[in-house]
């Protein structure tokens, strides 16, 4: 008889959500300067890790912790292993929240706090699936392992170390991201082009820039730009250009004076390095209309780059870089990061690239063309692109238990982000959040609905049944 897991889910509700809202308490937010050998990211980073692994005792599973920064729950039996991956640290909360964001507290059928979706939902809801797939005492053919992590808002340490010490799961999913199912990843690339700052001036400049800050990270659209500048003219008219500047683009900005130099500021609109045009991106701004003046020559070589070269220009078309295929779509292009000092100078760019694209053969084709401009490529993080086949019968079956439980048709998604499930050879992203719901992942107000809570728990009930137990 067939199994109704919707009604399997239902006798777990209450116990599911209690759950939930014990592990939302825990502020697990990176903190590395309190970290300790026992808790190298930091005391509630490894509260949270433990915290799950005591519930997988509670519950019989057999656990381990490795290193301290990441752990896995493992029931069933078999050679290969399903791997659910998971994490349980959740950015900083911020300000303006309507709900504490360490509660828990569910109000209009919504559960509300830092980490509702983004990832502890999710992980409650497929530790509660193979919770009631192991309750049913149904037989295995492999062993389902829940594998935990700590620092997926950071710099995956935890997979990292993990994978050096432990089994490598056949295949697996991460309910990290979307629904239907996330089967390509584009490769995501982190380098900064470092311009050369050697050029003298033949005659005196009537704007020297000193120094150029914008952005913070490199997977971020910068909102902020600061220009500090000598000026030997009057600066009515490069403030009343600049006034003019900020309303035909529709930005703000403020200019003031420090120890007898200008400082300019603009403000732009931040957003995801994902598609750096949802955003503003205030360095490019500010270099693009500093360019109009007469510049010191390594300060206009500078801002000249960036405003032919890269402003405006999300796909890397400018930069001889632009590529796209069916199964990713486009590269995209983001300078997250730009700094001019009399120290060093560069762009810190997020390259997001399709899963077909050769980015060492692009790197290696417009280094010379830079070379021509002295600017150097600093290669920091290259991880190469992630793709499985949308035939693989893992796929299939994901697919089939989707429509199966929410009676809509699955279809294949990819992103320019990345997910545990590229840890693994034959891994995907696989919800939670449904098609047409609002991701307030990292948002003020972070919430998951409890509908599809219990509705991802089904689903991740019944893939675990189809992939890892005998019918």
């Amino acid at each position: 008889m067939p199994i109704n897991w919707t009604k399997e889910v239902e006798k777990y509700k209450t116990s599911l959500i209690k759950d939930l809202q014990g592990l939302v308490q825990i502020p697990s937010v990176l903190d590395e300067e309190n970290a300790t050998p026992e808790a190298p990211l930091g005391e509630h980073v490894k509260e949270a890790l433990d915290w799950m692994i005591a519930l997988g005792d509670k519950d019989g599973f057999e656990t381990k912790i490795t290193g301290n920064l990441a752990g896995h729950i493992e029931m069933g039996d078999g050679e290969e292993i399903l791997g659910v991956l998971c994490h349980v640290d959740v950015v900083p909360a911020g300000e303006g929240w309507t709900y504490p964001p360490f509660e828990g507290r569910v109000e209009n059928e919504r559960l509300y706090a830092r980490g509702a979706i983004d990832d502890k939902g999710p992980t409650i809801a497929a530790y509660y699936a193979m919770k009631i797939v192991h309750d049913l005492g149904i037989p295995f053919t492999k062993r389902v392992r829940m594998i935990i992590g700590t620092d997926e808002e950071s710099d995956w340490r935890c997979v990292e170390h993990y994978f050096k010490h432990e089994e490598m799961p056949a295949l697996g999913f991460a309910p990290d991201a979307d629904f239907p199912i996330i089967h390509a990843e584009k490769g995501l690339i982190d380098f900064n082009l470092n311009v050369a700052r050697s050029k003298v001036d033949e005659y005196a400049p009537k704007i020297e820039l000193q120094s150029f800050n914008s952005g913070e990270r490199y997977n971020m659209v910068p909102d902020r730009a600061v220009a500090v500048l000598t000026t030997h003219l009057d600066q009515t008219y490069l403030l009343q250009e600049y006034d003019e500047y900020l309303k035909e683009n529709e930005l703000a900005g403020d200019y003031y004076i420090v120890s007898g130099n200008l400082t300019i500021e603009l403000h732009g609109k931040s957003a995801h390095a994902m598609e750096p045009d949802h955003g503003k991106n205030a360095g490019l701004f500010l270099l693009t209309f500093l360019n109009r003046f007469d510049l010191d020559v390594n300060a206009k070589a500078f801002c000249a780059f960036a405003s032919e070269r890269l402003y405006k220009d999300s796909r890397g078309h400018l930069l001889h870089i632009a590529g796209s295929d069916d199964i990713s779509g486009d590269l995209t292009v983001n300078t997250g990061k730009i700094r001019y000092s009399k120290e060093d100078a560069y762009f810190g760019l997020n390259v997001r690239y399709p899963v077909t694209y050769d980015m060492d053969a692009a790197i290696k084709k417009i280094t010379p063309q830079l070379k021509e401009k002295d600017i150097a490529i600093q290669i920091l993080s290259d991880a190469k692109p992630h793709h499985v086949d949308g035939d693989d019968p893992f796929i299939q079956t994901l697919l089939k238990v989707y429509e199966e439980q929410t009676n809509q048709k699955g279809e294949l998604l990819a992103i320019g982000g990345g997910t545990y499930a590229r840890s693994l050879e034959k891994g995907v992203a696989f919800g939670a959040l449904f098609p047409g719901k609002e991701d307030v992942a990292h948002q003020k107000d972070e919430y998951i609905d409890i509908d599809d809570l219990l509705k991802a728990t089904a689903i991740y009930a019944q893939a675990i049944f189809e992939i890892a137990c005998k019918k």
